[in-house]
């Protein structure tokens, strides 16, 4: 390889061949790291540029000479003078060493304060509501204080400061005394976001605060990339005869693999309830060979939902997270979210999928999976419509259920045969990207994840307590608890482990909407069971008896028709 003149052209250099395999090239990608380690790049976006090669090569090393030079650069890049010098401009990129600003949830900024005390500052200026957090302030603070909050005329940010004291910081003191107001964790949540505060995460590495430069699962054995990417669409079929290697974890690797998910969604201004809440007692591993993984994480038994069962999976490639999944089971079929972080897009997204339905499948059994229109480009997603998704998921096999878009995706490939190099108009997928798309590996169904009407039961269970209780829903609960259990023949059910009873008092009003009179003891007993699972350790256990019980699931046909 010639030698390259300026850094900007060994970046380019870089960038053209960080995707490629085989003999001399990471002889290439090492000279030309040597190149930009000593150099200083012209541009905030040049630094980026190369921070996104690096974390490719993280994912993708080719030998283990070539990962240690990666990681010493990656290890130092807070220090680099370029990166220093365009601080600035490179908040919000996730970077070792710049600042990230985001108006995070509730639980989420309680996390990040209770970690990392005195990493958080409000951005005032981006204060949405000055008014109302003033009238807020006494709910913040305690009685005594009232007399100053009504005659002194501070402003807001002023009276937070006051209150705070000398050492606490704004930030610190608004996210521990919302926790202290509201009855429940949904009315302390609701209290906390219609503050609309903005927040300022300092991503330095020697105070222990995330970066998307040292994201890494520790501890893991590396495999190097030897030979070119696969980018062939994967035969969706054999992929799920294919199961992955499930790996236990124990409670602290699974808080671990948490916190590592957490902050993946920190870092790119996202938040996701699954990881947020997630269970570090319903964590696994799911081992694809090759360097990649899913860290498959389930929900705290009490946020899950009423029916389908909820698990997201942070997809690591040799330890480096890499994008994730967010998935539901229910009647043997599954919804699946899909996303891969920018860095790795256009590599190995079908490779990755395939192996995606397939832990799914492992996780509830699922045949069928379905596709909703936020991840196809619909519901406002321009970018899943300017990248294609559609076409993404046409090409495996799913298919809409609506005529009309049958229609026009037989228009749109009759055109693509007659005109070579001819893309859907933006407005036509914006119209078919507005339909679920299923793909099954058996038979057809109507009840399965977006075909199946959800919403129906919870107006009919919303339908019985206003009948019966009006609005004392707290002593609704209560005799409906009583009831059902009289009818399935429990006991002591309020000794039961706390989630389990939890979920006895929700799923009360639904049992006696299914007629279990009619059903037998065993068939009795085995519902039972099915509620006691959803409040269980793994919530994938409630998926597989709910499918089991055939009585049940009619019953629940019924009830939705």
């Amino acid at each position: 390889m010639k030698s390259t003149a300026t850094p900007m052209q060994a970046l380019r250099d870089l960038e053209q061949v960080r995707a490629q395999f085989g003999p001399g090239c990471a002889d290439q990608k090492r000279a030309l790291l040597q190149r930009l380690a000593r150099a200083a790049l012209p541009s905030a976006a040049a630094v980026q540029r190369l921070h996104e090669c690096l974390c490719f090569l993280r994912a993708h090393p080719d030998d283990r000479a070539l990962l240690d030079a990666v990681t010493a650069m990656l290890d130092g890049f807070h220090r680099r003078r370029d990166l220093r010098r365009h601080r600035r401009a490179l908040a919000d990129t996730g970077i070792a060493g710049t600042a990230l600003r985001f108006s995070f949830f509730a639980d989420t900024a309680r996390w990040l304060s209770q970690r990392l005390p005195g990493a958080l500052r409000v951005v005032w200026r981006d204060l949405g509501d000055p008014d109302l957090l003033a009238a807020r302030l006494p709910l913040l603070a305690t009685w005594p204080e009232t007399p100053g909050l009504d005659e002194v005329n501070l402003s807001a940010r002023d009276w937070v400061r006051r209150l705070a004291g000398p050492d606490t910081t704004d930030a610190d003191f608004l996210i521990a005394r919302c926790q202290q107001v509201g009855a429940t964790a949904a009315q302390r949540e609701s209290f906390f976001e219609e503050l609309d505060l903005t927040f300022e995460l300092d991503l330095q590495p020697d105070s222990g605060a995330p970066s998307r430069t040292r994201a890494l699962a520790a501890d893991r054995p590396v495999q190097f990339q030897t030979a070119p990417l696969r980018r062939e669409r994967p035969d969706l079929r054999a992929e799920l005869r294919r199961p992955a290697r499930e790996v236990a974890v124990d409670e602290r690797e699974g808080a671990r693999l948490i916190a590592l998910a957490r902050e993946a969604m920190v870092l790119r201004h996202r938040d996701l309830d699954a990881f947020a809440y997630g269970d570090p007692r319903d964590v696994r591993r799911f081992d694809c060979g090759a360097g990649l993984e899913f860290a498959v994480i389930g929900m705290q038994p009490e946020r899950r939902l009423l029916l389908e069962a909820v698990y997201a999976y942070l997809t690591l490639k040799n330890g480096v997270p890499i994008g994730y999944v967010l998935t539901s089971g229910l009647f043997g079929s599954s919804e699946v979210a899909y996303n891969v972080f920018d860095t790795w897009r256009g590599g190995e997204a079908g490779l990755v999928y395939g192996r995606v339905l397939a832990v799914t499948r492992q996780l509830y059994g699922s045949d069928t999976f379905t596709i909703y229109p936020y991840q196809l480009g619909g519901e406002g997603n321009r970018e899943g419509l300017q990248s294609g998704s559609w076409w993404f998921y046409q090409k495996l096999g799913f298919r809409a259920r609506d005529p009309e878009v049958l229609a026009v995706m037989e228009r749109e490939l009759l055109q693509m045969q007659r005109q070579p190099g001819y893309r859907t108009p933006i407005a036509t997928l914006q119209r078919i990207a507005e339909h679920n798309v299923y793909w099954s590996a058996g038979r057809a169904r109507d009840c399965v994840i977006g075909e199946f009407p959800i919403g129906t039961i919870g107006l009919a269970i919303t339908d019985l307590l206003a009948r019966r209780f009006g609005h004392d829903r707290e002593r609704g609960e209560r005799v409906c608890a009583a009831e059902a259990a009289a009818l399935c023949g429990v006991k002591g059910w309020q000794r039961w482990p706390r989630a389990e009873a939890l979920w006895w008092r929700r799923w009360a009003p639904l049992v006696l909407l299914l007629g279990v009179e009619t059903w037998t003891a065993a068939e009795r007993r085995a519902l039972v069971d099915v509620v006691r699972k959803k409040g269980g350790r793994r919530e994938a256990d409630y998926v597989r008896a709910l499918d089991g019980h055939a009585k049940l699931r009619a019953a629940l046909r019924r009830l939705a028709r």
